[in-house]
């Protein structure tokens, strides 16, 4: 076994439970309703995260299911706003520590396997809130009292989405709870890989706090095999660290860091990239034995 292997066999066990991808919901499909069974996952996933994952939260997690179901139903689907879920994050409030914050956009997959392997950092989904709803689709009807399971609007045909309102509160949190030094994937394989329109852009960028952050990190990552669009010098990730420079932050910024370059690897070994990796790390490995 070559040690490019070993290296990547070294990574994907750190935390072997990295292969459940917790995935924040995209643009829903208009025919898609609520997700079926969807009290008995929430309420469960609330458990299993506070007796498995953070035994040290002593939260209601049916207190929080009927927060967050009266936040819903009864209400038209267009018209769940941050505000009706007020009671449900103070039913589940949670601290973070600092210095492990990992924001990211349109790097989602890759993302997710760099903080399995990377375990200091923490992402949203790595919270209560993300934990718990990650991956579902709710909406109400107005003229009923229980979930819509037929059908669910996209999050483009009104403003207050109901899911879409619950994840814009919860990174607007996530983000003014960040402290110490931050890290935020990009990538740089498309246009735009910094956009106001992404959450990241639009709702935490905003929410940072340039008294508690000391350092935003910057990493910039691209297809092993392109293309290669956007860097730390050029596209929109100049304008991010305009941004974050007019607003007193400090910030250091790193195109394709090896780690992240392996993990692709992992993913695709027949790239002419990756044979290029292996054979150097087994010709270190020969010297090194020699």
């Amino acid at each position: 076994m070559s040690s490019f292997t070993i290296s990547a066999a070294v990574l994907m066990i750190s935390r072997p439970w990295f292969i459940m991808f917790l995935l924040c919901p995209g643009p829903l499909k208009a025919q898609l309703g609520t997700t079926p069974n969807i009290k008995h996952i929430v309420v469960g996933r609330c458990f299993n995260y506070i007796t498995l994952v953070n035994p040290s939260l002593r939260l209601d997690c049916e207190e929080i299911w009927r927060q967050f179901e009266e936040a819903v139903v009864r209400q038209s689907s267009c018209n769940v706003t941050v505000e009706d879920y007020n009671h449900m994050f103070y039913a589940m409030a949670q601290t973070w520590p600092c210095d492990r914050f990992l924001f990211w956009s349109k790097t989602r997959t890759l993302m997710h396997l760099y903080a399995a392997v990377v375990p200091h950092y923490w992402t949203l989904e790595d919270t209560l809130v993300g934990y718990m709803f990650n991956d579902l689709i709710w909406c109400g009807q107005e003229e009923d009292s229980g979930f819509d399971f037929s059908s669910c609007p996209e999050w483009s045909a009104c403003r207050n989405h109901p899911v879409h309102s619950l994840w814009r509160q919860a990174s607007q949190n996530f983000a003014e709870m960040a402290c110490g030094n931050i890290t935020v994937l990009l990538n740089g394989s498309i246009v735009n890989a910094f956009s106001r329109k992404s959450m990241f852009g639009s709702v935490e960028l905003d929410s940072l706090n340039a008294c508690r952050v000391d350092y935003v990190n910057i990493k910039v990552v691209t297809n092993l095999d392109g293309p290669f669009i956007e860097s730390c010098s050029e596209g929109s990730i100049v304008d991010l660290i305009q941004i974050l420079q007019s607003r007193g932050f400090r910030w250091t910024c790193t195109d394709n860091e090896e780690t992240l370059m392996i993990l692709q690897c992992i993913q695709n070994p027949k790239q002419a990239s990756c044979q290029t990796c292996a054979n150097s790390l087994s010709q270190i490995k020969s010297l090194t034995l020699t």
